[in-house]
């Protein structure tokens, strides 16, 4: 199967089935989202115990490829140190954002990689970003909104 089957097959599993579509009880951390572009909305909440992201889940409304990168995001995270959160956040950015023509390290990315594809729609880059940005600032407790732009 190439990466383009599974980015759809991907895509339609966890956008009609997101995973962690739930607040987390305890949770300590909470950030919300918004892609004024085409309305993508999210709260994300988790439970940070010392360095490590220990439960993590989030309650939103857009289209698949925001919901889908929200499920794959929080399926990646849970039990990952902020230090390692950080890493993949800037992997996965940069395989959306840095148009160099390579492919996308599989091993280090797991199933965040097929949405290497979405690098090709830049309208829709911003879709699948809005989780790692509302992660970030869950992450500097600030107030308000993280936004896409």
């Amino acid at each position: 199967m190439d990466l383009r089957e599974l980015y759809q097959e991907v895509i339609l599993d966890h956008g009609k089935n997101p995973r962690n579509h739930r607040f987390p009880e305890p949770y300590n951390r909470e950030g919300r989202g918004y892609n004024p572009l085409c309305g993508d909305k999210i709260t994300l909440r988790l439970q940070l115990e010392g360095d490590t992201i220990t439960d993590i889940g989030f309650i939103g409304e857009g289209c698949a490829i925001s919901q889908a990168s929200c499920s794959t995001m929080t399926e990646a995270l849970k039990g990952k140190t902020l230090a390692e959160a950080e890493e993949m956040f800037g992997k996965f950015h940069k395989m959306l954002t840095v148009d160099d023509d390579s492919e996308p390290d599989l091993d280090a990315l797991g199933k965040l990689a097929v949405f290497a594809g979405v690098r090709e729609f830049p309208m829709r880059v911003k879709c699948a970003t809005l989780g790692w940005h509302t992660l970030n600032q869950a992450l500097r407790n600030e107030r308000g909104e993280a936004t896409t732009e």
